[in-house]
């Protein structure tokens, strides 16, 4: 039944002024002042009062879309009754009713504007027209009965403002969930696609190179070919080593445990740089300041900018490149640079020609909250500089 009322407000109101009328009618053969000398029940309401009581009930029905004009009709009905009758009939209590719906649906200083109104002028009509000395107490009733109705208006307004604040909040919360969710998700993906990027980028890179010198020198130098051979068996099997164990990753269900192995990190810049060597490219590595280790992410990072600057001078710095790498710690930042002497395809870097690998490079360091810088170098070559701050964003330190 509540749930039905809820859904049909009007049918309420309407049960509601029914409700109100029985009781008005009922209240009106009643005296106040009864005694054993004088009755309780005197006489019958006229039909002038029944049809008062009756249209101040029956605007009630409007109390919630109309609560200004219900109010101002019922507070009329109390005044032409109170003036009218020399025993006037209870129909303030509609106008109390109104003045309830009025507080409850308004804010507060409208609530005490038409409460301090309606209460004002409606004692002052029963002080004024009835049949009582002005400092009756049921002339004071009136007086308190509109001041409760006030009352009770504006406490259940506000607690409906309380109830909606909450709910208000919780959705909002619970919105924010989702979004943050979203976005660790597409965060995620990202990563995951810069480190498959990178893992598959850096030693298929090496795998063509080797297995193209080993095509070429096969007849004629068949030691140098089994070596270049021996070089793509390493290379691919270091790729599928990363590819396992990122895949193991991502397919496990819940939080990732220790990882069996640590991730690389410029510890095994030597090892990434002896790589690139066996394949044909010259490389120099001068280091200042690195004797504190880097945060893990930071450390991450820089090994995997390193790693895919020098996959680039391979693929698009042309035969005969050579590159230089410095790594040098600077106060609260650590500064990577990666140079070479090659010339560029015509068709700029990689990242213009479709590739990921500059783009790559930027994120991780945007996602630190350092900048990074590639160019091509006056004179000839390129020049890829990243400057990690040693704090990263995710609070590690050293």
């Amino acid at each position: 039944m509540r749930a039905w009322f809820a859904a049909h407000p009007l049918a309420f109101d309407a049960v509601l002024a029914f409700g109100v009328f029985v009781c008005m009618v009922a209240a009106s053969f009643t005296n106040p002042h009864g005694s054993a000398v004088a009755p309780a029940i005197e006489r019958a309401p006229t039909g002038g009062g029944v049809l008062v009581m009756g249209a101040g009930a029956a605007a009630l029905v409007l109390r919630r879309r109309r609560p200004f004009a219900v109010l101002a009709f019922t507070v009329a009905s109390s005044l032409v009754e109170l003036a009218a009758d020399t025993r006037p009939v209870p129909v303030t209590m509609s106008a109390v009713l109104a003045l309830y719906t009025v507080a409850s649906r308004t804010d507060r200083p409208t609530t005490w504007r038409f409460g301090l109104a309606t209460m004002t002028v409606l004692t002052a009509a029963a002080m004024a027209f009835g049949p009582t000395p002005w400092y009756a107490q049921q002339n004071l009733g009136v007086f308190a009965w509109t001041g409760m109705a006030a009352a009770a208006g504006d406490a259940v307004r506000s607690r409906r403002a309380f109830v909606d604040a909450i709910r208000e909040r919780a959705e909002r919360a619970e919105r924010t969930r989702e979004e943050e969710a979203r976005r660790r998700v597409a965060e995620e993906r990202l990563r995951i696609a810069r480190d498959l990027h990178d893992v598959v980028a850096h030693h298929i890179a090496l795998v063509n190179v080797q297995a193209g010198v080993a095509a070429h020198v096969m007849d004629r130098r068949p030691d140098q070919a089994k070596e270049a051979l021996a070089h793509v068996r390493e290379a691919s099997r270091s790729a599928l080593d990363e590819l396992r164990a990122t895949v193991g990753l991502l397919r496990q269900s819940g939080d990732p445990a220790a990882p069996t192995e640590p991730a690389p990190g410029l510890a095994d810049l030597d090892g990434l740089l002896d790589g690139f060597r066996k394949a044909g490219l010259p490389v120099t590595l001068a280091r200042a300041g690195g004797e504190v280790p880097l945060p893990a992410t930071v450390d991450l990072a820089a090994y995997r900018i390193v790693q895919e600057a020098l996959t680039n001078v391979r693929k698009h710095a042309g035969p005969g490149a050579r590159a230089e790498v410095s790594v040098v710690r600077v106060g609260r930042t650590v500064e990577i640079t990666v140079l070479d002497d090659g010339a560029p395809p015509a068709g700029g870097p990689a990242e213009d020609g479709g590739g990921h690998g500059l783009l790559g490079m930027r994120e991780r360091v945007t996602a630190l909250g350092g900048t990074l810088t590639a160019a091509p170098r006056y004179g000839g070559g390129f020049r890829v500089q990243a400057i990690l701050p040693v704090t990263s964003r995710t609070g590690e330190d050293t």
